[in-house]
């Protein structure tokens, strides 16, 4: 077979696997990411069957898959909303940080990793999986929920700390000096607020630009803005995704909703690749050594997450029940954790073993989550059923 049809049967192979790997998941009702992942492992170089013919289009749609995440992320927000978001809820955007990117920093420094292994794992254990709660909320009927907006909001501020965050990783990653950093750092919140700006005061512009009835021009115009702003933000040394990002917030109204609509199919089949290709980067026998160090970050970045949740939900006077949900919907990692250890692996700025730990833990967190935020409610019943028992009776 010539190196072409190869490739089309590897691809072909690997879609088709994909898809069956989603209807499983689909059957209990959880996440398909750990299963893409697994898929990975099993594709890759040490898996069961090495495809090495689609590993060069696993990269490149990869790529792709992350932009559609993040610019139907920045779709379903609007400047306005993320502004307010951040008023209300900064305190708890900046618990989040504290308690969740430091179980990262200590695993990464006590592993030898240094300073740039530990502003890596700090990203990848601080940040939720926006597209699993989602998921997770709209599956449980949760989304008019008092706590919902809480939890909205700390996405929203983790979704912005990114912007800021991604930057300063990829200047660590690059070996920049200090001043040439600097400048990077500079150019990128520049470039943030200005995009902000007009998503603020020009939104409806944008909107206008990329719009169109006809659905083949629509999608066109939609990928082609999407791709250039991803690539000049890259070439600002701001994340790729963070652009798509932003460019999602600004596209509002109808325009935004039909964009939706029109764009999931491609972000489902594309952020798939990206999963899969992020697990063709990484050796199995790797997994086993952190094994241990994964399920440590499991359990106590899972207790942080409720924490977090749990407080903010009592700042705005929400009963024990809402804090507890609140607190579960944010415990699932997922695809913003894998695009921070696949930047770091792919630019080769920090330890082989890195891309092991964060597979396994996104493996373990991306079950995990939805798994506790279904049984959160049973179990806090259970415990308040306990208390009264156990309260004594007044005589």
């Amino acid at each position: 077979m010539d190196s072409t049809g190869l490739a089309l049967f590897e691809l072909g192979a690997i879609l088709f696997a994909l898809g069956m790997l989603g209807r499983l998941a689909g059957r209990f009702g959880m996440s398909p990411i750990p299963l893409y992942l697994l898929g990975g492992l099993a594709f890759g170089d040490g898996g069961i069957v090495h495809m090495r013919a689609a590993t060069e289009f696993g990269h490149l749609a990869g790529e792709i898959g992350v932009v559609l995440l993040l610019l139907l992320l920045g779709l379903e927000y609007t400047a306005a909303e993320l502004v307010t978001g951040l008023r209300r809820d900064w305190l708890a955007g900046l618990l989040d940080i504290v308690l969740n990117a430091t179980p990262g920093v200590v695993v990464a420094l006590v592993l030898g990793w240094g300073p740039v292994g530990a502003v890596t794992m700090a990203g990848v254990t601080y940040i939720s999986s926006s597209g699993i709660v989602a998921k997770v909320l709209n599956d449980l009927g949760r989304l008019g929920n008092r706590e919902t907006p809480v939890v909205l909001s700390i996405l929203v501020f983790e979704d912005l700390a990114m912007a800021v965050y991604l930057p300063i990783l990829t200047m660590m990653l690059a070996g920049l000096s200090f001043l040439s950093g600097l400048r990077s750092l500079a150019i990128a919140l520049v470039a943030i607020t200005v995009v902000l700006v007009v998503a603020l005061k020009y939104g409806r512009y944008v909107s206008a630009i990329v719009d169109s009835e006809d659905r083949e021009q629509f999608l066109l115009k939609l990928l082609g803005a999407a791709l250039l702003v991803a690539g000049a933000a890259s070439a600002l040394n701001v994340s790729a995704a963070v652009g798509a990002f932003l460019l999602g917030i600004a596209i509002s109204g109808s325009t935004a909703q039909e964009a939706a609509k029109l764009l999931e199919p491609l972000r489902d089949l594309f952020a798939a690749i990206f999963f899969v290709a992020f697990g063709l980067s990484t050796d199995p026998m790797a997994i086993p050594p952190v094994l241990g160090w994964a399920v440590l970050l499991a359990v106590v970045t899972t207790l942080t997450k409720i924490a977090t949740g749990w407080w903010a939900a009592s700042r705005q006077g929400i009963r024990r029940m809402g804090r507890a949900r609140a607190g579960a919907a944010l415990v699932a990692r997922g695809e913003f954790s894998i695009v921070i250890a696949g930047l770091a692996v792919s630019l080769g700025g920090v330890d082989g073993k890195l891309a092991a730990l964060a597979s396994a833990y996104v493996l373990m967190m991306a079950v995990l989550g939805p798994v506790v935020a279904r049984i959160v409610e049973p179990a806090v019943q259970f415990v308040q059923r306990d208390r009264r028992r156990s309260d004594p009776v007044p005589g």
